[in-house]
Order: C-alpha cells, then sequence, then structure tokens
C-alpha cells in the first residue's frame, strides 16, 4: 500500500522565484486512475496554474482509459478478455509500457509481475481470515502468473497472454507512468516547476516558489510523526511501499498484504520501502519488487541499477540504504 502519510512533502503557497517575477503555487486534489492525485505547479498567475492542472489532469485520465482494467472499453482489458484466444493489437505507448513491465520482471527474478492480477484472493486481510492456506491453495492461486506467459510481437504490435484466465493490470506501475507522462506534458508547456503525487508515487521537477528545492521527509513507519531525515528531489521521483494497514499474524509473523507473485505467499521482513530515481514509473515498480525480494537481494540490485537509490526500513524497524543514499541511520 501506498501512504501518503508516509512521504512527507512541502511547498509553499505562494513566493517570489529570483528577482525578477513574482511566482505562486496552484494544487488541486483529485481521483484518477482510482486513487488520490495532488497536483501542484508553479505558475505565473493562479488562473494559469490551474489550466495546467487541467491539462495534466486530461493526459491522466486519458491514459486511464488506455490502461485501467476497470474499464471494460480499455486496451488491457481487451486484451485479458482474450487471454488464450488471440493476440490483441494494442496502441505503441501500451506496447511499450509493458514490454518495460516485462523486463523489470526480468531484473527482479520475477518479484515485479504485471500478470499478477490472475492471483486468486485466497489472502484477506479485513480480519475475516483464521488460517493461512494450504500449500495446494497456494498452488492453484499462482497458476495463471509468469510474465514469461505475456508474448510480445513488435512487428504486429500484438499482445497476447498465453493461458485462459491469464489477466494483466498496471495498478504497481501505472500510477507512476501517469504521474511521469503528466510532468512531460508540464514541461512541454514552459511549466516552471511543480510536483505530482500519485498516492506516494511522487515526481517533482524544478523549484517550489521561492526557488528552495522541494524536500521529502522520510519516517519511521512506526512512529509516522518522527522524521529522521530530508532529501531533497530534485528533477526527480520517489515511491514507499509499506505495511502499515493492511496485514495478517499467524504463529506471530506478520504478513503483509504485498503478495509475492511467484508464490502466492505475502511478503514478510520489511515494513516500508521507499525508491529514488529518475522517473516515478520505474520508482513504482521497484517499490513492490524490493519488498517482495526482501534486504539483502534488494539493495543488492538497486545498488546495480544507475541513478537509482532506496530506503528500507525491516521489520525490526532498523533502517538501511542503497550505497548512493548519504544520512544517518538511525530513526
Amino acid at each position: 500500500m501506498r501512504l501518503l502519510s508516509y512521504i512527507l512533502f512541502c511547498f509553499l503557497t505562494v513566493g517570489v522565484f529570483g528577482q525578477e517575477k513574482q511566482y505562486v503555487t496552484s494544487s488541486k486534489t483529485l481521483k484518477l486512475l482510482g486513487t488520490r492525485f495532488d497536483i501542484t505547479v508553479v505558475a505565473s498567475n493562479q488562473d494559469m496554474g490551474q489550466i495546467n492542472i487541467d491539462e495534466a489532469t486530461a493526459e491522466i485520465r486519458r491514459i486511464e482509459a488506455l490502461i485501467s482494467s476497470w474499464n471494460p472499453d480499455s486496451q488491457t482489458s481487451l486484451i485479458n478478455k482474450n487471454a488464450g484466444i488471440r493476440p490483441v493489437k494494442v496502441s505503441l505507448e501500451v506496447f511499450q509500457l509493458i514490454d518495460r513491465a516485462k523486463q523489470i520482471s526480468e531484473i527482479t527474478d520475477g518479484a515485479f509481475d504485471i500478470s499478477y492480477a490472475s492471483l486468486d484472493e485466497i489472502w484477506k486481510f479485513d480480519g475475516a481470515m483464521k488460517r493461512k492456506p494450504t500449500d495446494a491453495e497456494l498452488e492453484k492461486s499462482i497458476a495463471k502468473i509468469g510474465y514469461q506467459k505475456i508474448i510480445l510481437n513488435e512487428n504486429d504490435q500484438t499482445v497476447f497472454l498465453r493461458e485462459k484466465g491469464m489477466k494483466i493490470s498496471f495498478g504497481a506501475i501505472g500510477k507512476g507512468y501517469a504521474a511521469d507522462k503528466a510532468k512531460e506534458l508540464l514541461i512541454s508547456k514552459q511549466v516552471v516547476g511543480g510536483i505530482i503525487n500519485a498516492a506516494g508515487d511522487l515526481t517533482t521537477w524544478g523549484t517550489k516558489a521561492d526557488g528552495e528545492k522541494w524536500l521529502i521527509g522520510i519516517a519511521n513507519p512506526l512512529s509516522k510523526e518522527k522524521i529522521f531525515s530530508w532529501l531533497p528531489v530534485v528533477e526527480s521521483s520517489v515511491e514507499t511501499s509499506g505495511n502499515y494497514e493492511k496485514f495478517v499474524v499467524f504463529d506471530s509473523i506478520k504478513y503483509s498484504h504485498i503478495i509475492d507473485p511467484r508464490t502466492g505467499t505475502p511478503s514478510t521482513g520489511v515494513n516500508s520501502v521507499s525508491i529514488f530515481a529518475k522517473s516515478a514509473e520505474l520508482c513504482d515498480a521497484l517499490a513492490t519488487a524490493v519488498f517482495i525480494m526482501g534486504r539483502e537481494a534488494g539493495l543488492a540490485l538497486i545498488n546495480q541499477l544507475p541513478v537509482t537509490e532506496a530506503i528500507l526500513v525491516d521489520s525490526d524497524n532498523k533502517v538501511h540504504k542503497s550505497s548512493g543514499i548519504l544520512f544517518e541511520s538511525t530513526p
């Protein structure tokens, strides 16, 4: 789960940018892609700021129409309806998004997998569960999952799910992609600065209205009021995955709602993961993957990726970080 309260960012509502021109900050909160989006832009006046926000909103709605599995007319829904039947021709944008998702699946050994949507809901996090699923139930639950079964044909620009009953979903990458595209659009419109927060998928550009850098506060997940480090986010993105509210406990072991698509078993051993990278799309996908991979494997992966960093809080509430993060790790 991505929690807005976990990532704390600050901005001024009105400020002065340099000595030559005054800038103001315009903000709006909307529900898009089934989640909360907070869009903030730095503009010459409030009217222009609201126009920019409307343009960003239209771009996110365009993406929602393409990829939302809740929309029966989306390309995602068409792919799922034809699973095991025939390939589906899609737009280049959707094709490339799926291709990138598969690449992330490969480097994470399947910890990230958009075919997780095929997972049977045998885990319940509403208090109704009285026992862990059996091995047979787990095996059946993951039978339709596997990014290797997503067949891409670059020449025909088609997507084919090899088995009937397979489904894909962009729930673990779509918000970040939408935030990136909205940011890209606003930059093309010469918007000098802004921040887009998609329920914790956060991307920035430029500076605040007063010329200061955008800052995020990294909080202790068991004491969210306590910030143990403030970090600047300059032309960059950050995403956090955490297990703070949705989990079950069996035999004194806490099982997160973030489920490993390879085993059907919820992740253990990690309370939260924050990923820092250039694109919100990559942050979105890697936050889920590293949470599932765990501390050692997850941070080892991040340390091999360029311009990508991570902060991980384990189940003992100890803070771990990738090699490029510079702060004291004791909350």
